[in-house]
């Protein structure tokens, strides 16, 4: 069985079970998927040529052929990736291809008007995200960090302790206890 872009499926018997012009990719999509199971590999092979308009990778395991045909048959059907995340995945390739590492691709884009919360010392914190900065206590800053350094009282990662990098605010916690630990030491000194 061979499925054509256009909706209609040819059965190996090369009649064709015709559908609306109009096809509804979305309604259709069922069972467009279910027929990839009974797909020769061949079959699946030229599916792959019609859906990617390029020759599948060579020595792919079938599941994979199936895989890909029915991811690109859901992108059709229900909407591909936002434009946002398809370059955050490329900068992800990018970053695993020039360093072998993607822990350190870049941090996420915050918004004009996204609030960061965090606590500290039983305080909480509340900055919002404003064009060229943040504002926290009614005043503009450009830096994370110097937020973090004000509300800690020494140098910190501003991304890092309000849980946009690195370890996450799990860390900030850890750091957050051991500081306050280190201050109750010295008191009782």
């Amino acid at each position: 069985m061979t499925l054509l872009d256009d909706g209609v499926a040819i059965g190996s018997t090369g009649g064709a079970s015709t559908s609306p012009a109009h096809v509804d990719l979305r309604a259709d999509l069922p069972t467009r998927l279910a027929a990839l199971g009974t797909m020769d590999r061949n079959a699946l092979a030229a599916e792959w040529r019609r859906q990617f308009r390029a020759t599948p990778p060579d020595r792919i395991r079938r599941d994979l052929l199936e895989l890909g045909i029915a991811w690109k048959l859901q992108e059709k059907a229900l909407g591909g990736l936002k434009k946002s995340i398809a370059a955050e995945l490329r900068d992800l390739a990018e970053a695993l291809a020039a360093t072998g590492d993607i822990r350190r691709a870049k941090a996420p884009r915050l918004k004009p008007g996204a609030r960061l919360v965090r606590e500290w010392g039983g305080v909480t914190h509340e900055v919002t995200v404003i064009d060229g900065g943040f504002l926290w206590k009614g005043k503009a800053w450009t830096s994370l960090s110097a937020i973090a350094g004000e509300i800690t009282g020494t140098h910190w990662s501003g991304p890092r302790f309000f849980g946009l990098a690195g370890g996450g605010k799990t860390a900030g916690r850890n750091k957050a206890k051991q500081h306050m630990a280190g201050e109750q030491g010295a008191s009782d000194a």
